[in-house]
């Protein structure tokens, strides 16, 4: 995901807030809407594992506390009536009969409201009325009762019911859409791999399908209001070359289709599984939205298949996002194009940092606080310094693998280390630590000085002490280029070497170093 101005915690493993011990393993919901009100009536059925024995189990559903909210009015289990209570955003159920670890069963829920969040319904750019889900972080529980956490990753399907003038999009593919009559229409997708909830969603509009790719491979769509259509499917097609480019690079595509949709979500792009959304304002007929496209794309692999285990490895996500986008960039338009974006993403940390002293693994309480330099550009920089401490075949080669181990499952920042460690042979504690789980970036105090046919540079590190490699390219008078590696791995370092004057030299003039210089 993209945050809207730039372009997108607590638990690792199957608990809900209610700390309760299951794993969902499949949602199949119903979900009714109308022209006349903003009310959706639902239908959930919910499969669940229990890790536990336990007599109860609990999802997350917004409850009604003024005229916006949802209401469970019937729960039931294999045909009977379970009691329950739905307050303070919880669906507790009381089971009739205890279960025992291992035990699967599935909760058939009732439901209806108008949804607080979660579900945009609303007005498009051009008057026209559309339905959005719009997710991530934890929104979800607006309007649909789940586990609402990035570590419980289920298979899911939709079946929408409304007016026919409506497309529905939705994850997986498409098992049926057809006119009822009466002015209705019924759309059924499922989604049969397993993916968190923050990327589950539907979205309606009076939308023109087109299909943009050239492959054939893998169909990729393109969902604009039809007003938008011939622009927009000129933009989005652009989506069927950056999945090729993706795919040689990460590994296989994980879905069975990619649709691009232009939408009403409140972020710049939001990476739904093979349904992305993008803000409507995207389309425009100049692709001026490749880099973001490139983004919602690579979350297909990070961030939907391979999933942070909590919002504070949000890095895993977003980083790997947008550093992956800057290596299609690379690609495609050449190493200039690449070191401007790194150069740019610098400022923009070194700004960050001045006021903040979180670390990239961060627990903030606020997950839309996370949505920082820190969980984007950081985190891509923090990709960029792995790739050259280890080499690029070798980088690449940790991309893929951890893709590999932890696709359709969940990872951590330490998991993703380990991988690294056990393909390149290093020993990369120390870099995880400081780049990950120090606040802050090398700040350094850098003096030169040039006599008597010597250059010396004086490296002091103000604040936190950090170890990094440093180039140094020194041009001589005779013309001669040299280039200098200094192992930076204590608070003050000194460098000096025989040259002849005049002289140039360039300090990290690959751009390989996250750093500022002491103002």
């Amino acid at each position: 995901m993209q945050h809207i101005f730039v372009f997108l915690f607590l638990f690792s493993s199957f608990y809900s807030n209610a700390q309760q011990p299951i794993d969902v393993q499949h949602y199949k919901y119903e979900i009714g809407f109308t022209d006349e009100s903003d009310v959706i009536n639902g239908k959930a059925w919910i499969t669940i594992k229990f890790l536990a024995e336990s007599s109860q189990v609990i999802f997350d559903l917004t409850s009604t506390e003024d005229d916006k909210g949802m209401q469970a009015f019937s729960v039931l289990e294999s045909g009977k009536s379970l009691q329950f209570v739905h307050k303070n955003n919880e669906l507790r159920i009381i089971l009739n009969k205890g279960v025992e670890k291992g035990e699967i069963k599935t909760f058939e829920i009732q439901y209806m409201g108008n949804p607080k969040d979660g579900l945009i319904i609303s007005k498009n750019k051009y008057g026209e009325r559309t339905v959005f889900a719009d997710n991530w972080p934890d929104r979800a529980k607006n309007w649909i009762p789940c586990n609402d956490l990035p570590s419980d990753k289920a298979s899911v399907e939709f079946i929408v019911t409304a007016p026919s003038h409506y497309r529905v999009i939705s994850n997986g593919d498409l098992l049926e859409e057809k006119n009822l009559g009466n002015n209705k229409k019924r759309t059924h997708w499922k989604q049969e791999t397993a993916i968190p909830t923050k990327v589950m969603v539907i979205g309606a509009a009076d939308f023109a399908v087109t299909r943009v790719d050239s492959s054939y491979k893998i169909p990729v769509t393109a969902w604009v209001y039809k007003k938008d259509s011939a622009i927009g499917a000129y933009d989005y097609a652009l989506g069927d070359d950056i999945l090729k480019f993706f795919e040689d690079y990460i590994g296989p595509y994980p879905y069975k289709k990619l649709a691009n949709v232009q939408s009403k979500t409140i972020f710049g792009g939001m990476e739904n599984a093979n349904a992305i959304f993008y803000g409507e304002n995207t389309v425009t007929g100049t692709r001026k939205s490749e880099a973001l496209i490139a983004h919602e794309i690579v979350h297909q692999w990070f961030g939907n298949t391979a999933t942070e285990k909590s919002f504070s490895h949000l890095w895993l996500s977003e980083g790997f996002a947008t550093y992956l986008t800057h290596v299609y960039i690379e690609n495609r338009y050449g190493v200039d194009s690449f070191y401007k974006r790194l150069e740019q993403d610098r400022k923009e940390i070194i700004d960050f940092v001045k006021t903040s002293n979180q670390p990239v693994v961060d627990s903030l309480s606020d997950y839309m606080d996370l949505l920082n330099a820190n969980s984007y550009q950081k985190g891509g920089w923090v990709l960029h310094m792995l790739r050259e401490e280890v080499g690029d075949k070798t980088f690449r080669e940790i991309i893929r693998s951890y893709y590999d181990q932890y696709k359709f499952s969940n990872a951590d920042t330490r998991d993703f280390q380990r991988v690294a460690e056990k393909i390149s042979g290093k020993d990369l504690n120390w870099f995880f630590d400081q780049w990950l789980y120090q606040p802050g970036i090398p700040v350094l105090d850098m003096k030169e000085k040039l006599g008597n046919d010597e250059y010396e540079l004086e490296i002091k590190q103000e604040k936190a002490l950090f170890r990094f490699p440093l180039t140094v390219t020194i041009v001589d008078a005779d013309g001669a280029v040299v280039r200098h590696r200094i192992d930076i791995k204590t608070k003050e370092t000194e460098f000096k070497i025989k040259v002849k004057g005049p002289l140039q030299v360039s300090i990290d003039p690959d751009v390989n170093l996250l750093y500022m210089n002491k103002k």
